[in-house]
């Protein structure tokens, strides 16, 4: 259910200005824990590059969009960055990465998509490949401002990822209310 809000330069601009308090320090300090520093990663959806940003402070980063306007932001604002027109669900790259980080992006994938994303994720992936992914914690589904959202729980997300990935950490976490959210970091089988 992959959506259209971040195609135009009124709801990228909007974007911005909603997320420009947004800290995601903390997520990546997790990160930090299971992926050596100096690793290849690949952030998918970096939108306003804030995360691309603290990721490019320990990390060899590739950031990717889906969003023309999302890359033409970034490639202005990081002009030494590298960024990919990639989509979550195929992630169409030959590159493979020793992890991939995603902020608040795979949430916008229906389940299917979600399944077929994690399986292009392993074949983006070198060996004892590290994943670390947010989302919104909840049941069903929404559209928020023309976005359309996928909450998930905490056992819904291990089925997901089970199957090809070791969890290495899967819990909650306040992003604006408190446990509204959960972080998954997992290595490849």
């Amino acid at each position: 259910m992959s959506t259209n809000y971040y195609q135009s330069k009124e709801s990228v601009e909007g974007y911005l200005k909603a997320a420009a308090d947004v800290n995601s320090k903390p997520l990546i300090e997790k990160l930090k824990g299971f992926l050596p520093t100096g690793s290849t990663l690949l952030e998918l959806g970096s939108g306003p590059g804030t995360d691309w940003q603290i990721l490019n402070e320990t990390y060899n980063v590739t950031g990717s969009d889906n969003s023309d306007e999302f890359l033409n932001h970034l490639k202005s604002e990081y002009p030494e960055g590298v960024f990919l027109n990639l989509d979550a669900v195929t992630i169409d790259t030959k590159q493979k990465f020793d992890g991939i980080y995603s902020n608040k992006v795979l949430h916008h994938l229906d389940d299917e998509e979600l399944e077929k994303s994690i399986a292009a994720q392993l074949e983006t992936l070198n060996p004892n490949g590290i994943v670390c992914h947010s989302f919104w914690k909840g049941e069903g589904t929404d559209m928020f401002n023309g976005m359309y959202v996928n909450y998930h729980t905490t056992s819904e997300l291990k089925q997901f990822f089970e199957a090809d990935f070791e969890i290495l950490l899967l819990e909650e976490y306040t992003e604006f209310e408190d446990n509204d959210s959960l972080v998954l970091i997992a290595r490849t089988k």
